[in-house]
């Protein structure tokens, strides 16, 4: 970024409107010093003459972000000394919204921090208010996972959604999809479970008339119909070991035969892949290839399971409510929803869905309560919240994260610490590493 010299407030603001997304000027202690006409007609106005923070304007936090529990791109702003960028749900004339924020910083000719230009970029792919369409979620591990989505969405890479069954993989998919700039093309959905190779085969690349007995006439294959779209092969891990190979030809070379063809096709795909098993697993029994495991691994994201999202629950069920609703808007009692986040829904969403759906045929009106839910949970039980063995300190549990992030991103700290929404410097002081 340029060094700006000393002028005015309302000078350096001219800046903001070069820019193709909202944007606020920030001072060094959080004042919004101006605005651009994006951030208005997509935020409202600010009157910066009352000294309005950005953490108010934001959040209606009474302190920084960092001191109410979140990370602040501005502090790690001023600790690293370059952009950064975090995703927060803020505040605004339509209610709770995800947001990608990017902080640039400003320095002036001594070279001290001046200035700091907040550039905010509406998420679309999640909702953190009610939706029937997309995913619902505000907790810190759903807006991790809406952050993944957002950063790989815009790029052709593969990714690997993997989490536990009814975990949401494939509205993920379709997240990832929509926001791709291949969304004006179809996303095909292949179901690997159950299939032979001899099915799958024929299902995905097609078949010729002859090809094989039954085969009466020529068939186009999914991957045909995905063209210029997205691929997403939902539970990967169930493809038959001889097909493995045939998946891995057409991700190396983009291209492939019909059955019983002899014509080579070329293939223009993005693949997504799901799964439930633990493919690292299934590679070292023999299982899953080693060589198609990391080709379809090059972007992974866990989805969490629904025990991890205790704070999205009320949320998320009232979503399915009012997707279930026709003519009756159903309402779920205090207690009800305090009951449902003290479950332990093994089959995560999906299981909270069945068990909605049931309240409703149960239902004597569109409100529900406690004894309408008891009726419902036939398998569901409650977190056992007074076994405290299951519970580590935080500095331990902070060790335990850290090490798997880095795991994760093979030693690479700057790439961890941009993850973990931190600077590169308080990645190394919580490592306790000298540097």
């Amino acid at each position: 970024m340029q060094l700006i010299a000393k002028d005015s407030d309302k000078d350096v603001a001219y800046m903001l409107d070069g820019f193709d997304y909202p944007a606020i000027l920030v001072s060094a202690d959080y004042r919004i010093l101006a605005t651009n006409e994006l951030y208005r007609s997509t935020f409202g106005e600010i009157d910066v003459d009352k000294e309005a923070r950005c953490y108010q304007v934001s959040h209606g936090y009474q302190v920084p972000c960092d001191q109410a529990g979140e990370s602040c791109p501005l502090l790690a702003c001023k600790s690293s000394g370059s952009k950064e960028r975090v995703l927060h749900v803020h505040t605004t004339p339509r209610g709770k919204e995800h947001v990608d924020v990017e902080m640039l910083p400003i320095h002036g000719e001594d070279g001290e921090l001046k200035y700091f230009v907040e550039i905010l970029k509406p998420v679309h792919i999640a909702s953190a208010e009610l939706s029937t369409q997309n995913m619902v979620g505000r907790s810190p591990v759903f807006n991790a996972l809406v952050e993944m989505i957002n950063l790989v969405a815009s790029r052709d890479t593969s990714v690997l959604l993997m989490g536990e069954s009814g975990t949401g993989k494939e509205l993920a998919a379709k997240a990832i999809h929509e926001a791709s700039s291949r969304s004006t093309r179809p996303m095909i959905t292949v179901e690997c479970a159950g299939l032979t190779e001899t099915l799958f085969e024929s299902e995905l690349f097609g078949h010729v008339k002859g090809a094989f007995t039954g085969a009466t006439s020529n068939k186009r294959g999914l991957l045909e119909s995905a063209e210029g779209g997205t691929l997403f092969l939902d539970e990967i891990g169930d493809v038959p070991l001889g097909m493995q190979v045939k998946l891995l030809r057409l991700i190396e070379t983009g291209s492939y035969r019909a059955v019983g063809s002899t014509e080579l096709k070329r293939a223009n795909f993005r693949l997504i892949c799901a799964t439930h098993k633990n493919l690292s697993n299934n590679v070292a029994s023999g299982e899953f290839r080693e060589d198609l495991y990391y080709r379809i691994n090059a972007f992974p994201i866990v989805l969490p399971p629904l025990r991890e999202r205790g704070d999205d629950i009320a949320l998320i069920a009232k979503s399915i409510l009012e997707k279930f609703s026709k003519k009756d808007m159903y309402r779920l009692t205090e207690s009800a929803i305090k009951l449902l986040e003290k479950c332990n829904f093994a089959g995560n969403v999906r299981e909270l869905r069945n068990v909605l759906e049931r309240a409703i045929i149960f239902a004597h009106s569109n409100i529900i309560d406690v004894k309408i839910l008891e009726r419902c949970m036939l398998d569901v039980r409650p977190h056992n919240d007074n076994n405290e063995d299951k519970w580590q300190d935080l500095k331990s549990k902070e060790m335990q994260y850290l090490n798997e992030l880095l795991a994760f991103c093979d030693g690479d700290k700057a790439r961890a610490a941009h993850i973990a929404g931190i600077s590169l410097r308080s990645l190394y002081r919580k490592l306790g590493v000298v540097k």
